[in-house]
């Protein structure tokens, strides 16, 4: 006697939700935080004045984080009960056209016409919003968006990139803060990148060389403005 089981998979798809929110936030904490600092201390001032920019910093981008993804995700997620509703109300006013329509999708997959047929029946019968939801609009439980989770993960992430090179402005020699937050910020962003790509299932040098190039365009941009600015001073 043949036994059956079922076989589990877990898709690398499941993670995109959370995972871009992190990835991003973390980035973003990452070089915002260890731009704002390299830029303050090429312009001269002490430490605590480079610390207190530097906290400010990462309070005002993790709430800027959460924000945003907030919003964004739930505009997202508006739109997507919007298409839903529309879906449920064309499906209960004309249900056979929007059988032919969920038919004509799977014959358009490459499934024979008159078996399409009978699969958009049993589907409609079983579950007929879900249905359509899945094969019509692109929408499932994977993609669905859930902004109170993206806000969150992006406000945490930022927060964590943050704390790195604020936290080596604080223990290093004043006159090492520009170097050691360079090299530091640069490490953790290659690392986040190859984290990141590895999480995805995507090649992990593209993200590394990607996350390294943008990290030192940023800190060379505001040392270089900072140090402007306090040559001027």
């Amino acid at each position: 006697m043949r036994s059956t089981t079922v076989h589990s998979e877990r898709h690398l798809a499941s993670r995109i939700g959370w995972l871009r929110a992190a990835v991003l936030g973390a980035n973003d904490g990452i070089v915002s935080t260890a731009s704002l600092i390299v830029g303050v201390a090429a312009a001269g001032p002490e430490r605590q004045a480079i610390l207190v920019a530097g906290v400010a910093g990462l309070l005002a981008g993790a709430l800027s984080m959460a924000a945003g993804e907030f919003v964004s995700v739930s505009s997202q997620a508006d739109t997507e009960r919007a298409d839903l509703a529309r879906e449920a109300e064309e499906i209960r006013t004309d249900p056979a056209f929007e059988r032919d329509e969920l038919a004509a999708i799977y014959v358009g997959r490459g499934v024979e016409r008159a078996l399409a047929r009978q699969v958009a029946d049993q589907m409609m019968a079983a579950d007929a919003l879900g249905a359509h939801a899945r094969d019509e609009l692109g929408l499932s439980d994977t993609t669905s968006a859930r902004p109170l989770q993206a806000a969150f993960a992006s406000a945490l992430t930022f927060s964590a990139g943050a704390a790195a090179p604020l936290l080596i402005a604080l223990l290093v020699p004043a006159d090492a803060i520009i170097a050691s937050v360079f090299a530091v910020s640069l490490l953790c962003l290659v690392l986040l990148g190859w984290i990141g790509a590895r999480a995805g299932g995507a090649p992990p040098m593209r993200a590394v060389l990607r996350v390294g190039f943008w990290g030192v365009v940023a800190m060379a941009v505001t040392a270089g403005v900072g140090a402007l600015f306090g040559v001027a001073a």
